[in-house]
């Protein structure tokens, strides 16, 4: 039996009753893509049935602040997804009338769709026999046949995609490219694969060489930057906070913060209330107290932040703070939610 076959047997007696695999409607296929992409199926469906729920349409979508967008997505990270998938509801919605481009070119135009969520939606939606390339298939593919180029290279990601084409089923690609990405995700799992129970088994190069957890291949090799950061809370008799909106281009854009101090190393308590009378010396700073004493280390894809948080306890009312009861209601990022759950007030 060939592969595709496999592939779509296999499928249709051990697919999961996903609520993304009821429909073909562009805007719930390509809302669960967005989700999908970094995240696990189990983390990513309940921020999908929340989304679905505040935004039944593409057009809800577009009419939301984006603040509200990023509130929604709390906790997901990777948030230049929801800001990406924010621009595009309002294109789909302003200049194609509400309504999703029906081919993998034109779905390439829209912004934060690449080459696996445009075949994604073009395949699923519209029938278009193009073939999906993502960390599940990657991983299929490169066991079954055993290749060898690094999955994170350019001469890889053609060849991964040039064999994808060659092995899928344009008959049914609908189903083979789900079939596939489920297969990945369930079967071929990236550290406990079932390959005794496989039905790829008897043909799979990986397993033939004994070679099935060295791939894929992946050359490059990360480099993790360490920073330290210091939250200030500000806290008045009141219960008045200051916030801070994240700008630019780092980390984190648009979501809000407690007012921060970066430093090159971790820095003891006279260091950090100096830089506080220093930075707000409109502020008459009562009390500086840990909230934590050890560094919170929170990892991301490319930098471990190491935070600690400050309560700072004020002698006089704060310009320019809002009640404590209206940070609940601002996006942050997951380590200052955390925060903020801990604080009984």
């Amino acid at each position: 039996m060939i592969f595709s076959q496999i592939i779509l047997d296999w499928y249709s007696v051990h697919k999961r009753e996903l609520p993304w695999r009821k429909t073909r409607e562009p805007y719930r296929i390509w809302l669960s893509e967005v989700i999908l992409q970094q995240t696990r199926v189990a983390q990513g469906l309940p921020y999908y049935e929340k989304f679905v729920h505040a935004y039944p349409t593409v057009q809800d979508m577009a009419a939301a602040p984006e603040e509200q967008i990023l509130k929604l997505w709390q906790g997901l990270g990777y948030y230049s997804r929801a800001r990406n998938m924010h621009v595009t509801a309002k294109v789909i919605t302003e200049e194609y009338n509400g309504r999703f481009p029906t081919t993998y070119k034109e779905l390439l135009k829209l912004k934060g769709v690449g080459d696996y969520t445009a075949s994604a939606i073009a395949s699923i939606c519209f029938n278009e026999p193009q073939p999906v390339v993502d960390g599940n298939v990657y991983r299929v593919l490169s066991r079954y046949f055993g290749v060898e180029h690094a999955i994170d290279s350019g001469k890889g990601v053609k060849y991964f995609k040039e064999l994808a084409r060659e092995v899928m089923d344009k008959d049914n690609i609908r189903d083979y490219n789900q079939g596939i990405m489920e297969f990945g995700a369930v079967q071929c799992a990236p550290k406990k694969p079932y390959c005794l129970l496989c039905p790829l088994q008897e043909s799979c190069a990986a397993l033939a060489q004994n070679r099935v957890h060295e791939l894929p291949i992946k050359g490059k090799k990360t480099k993790i930057k360490t920073r330290h950061f210091n939250y200030i809370l500000f806290m008045d008799d009141n219960n008045n906070t200051l916030m801070e909106q994240r700008m630019g281009k780092g980390i984190w854009k648009g979501l809000y913060q407690f007012p921060l101090i970066e430093t090159d190393k971790e820095m003891p308590a006279d260091f950090i209330r100096e830089k506080v009378k220093k930075g707000w010396d409109t502020i008459k700073v009562d009390a500086l107290l840990p909230l934590n004493e050890h560094p919170v280390i929170h990892k991301l894809s490319h930098q471990h932040l190491h935070t600690r948080f400050w309560m700072v306890k004020t002698e006089s009312s704060i310009a320019g703070a809002i009640p404590w009861p209206e940070v609940n209601q601002l996006p942050v990022p997951v380590l200052i939610a955390d925060v903020i759950k801990s604080i009984k007030i």
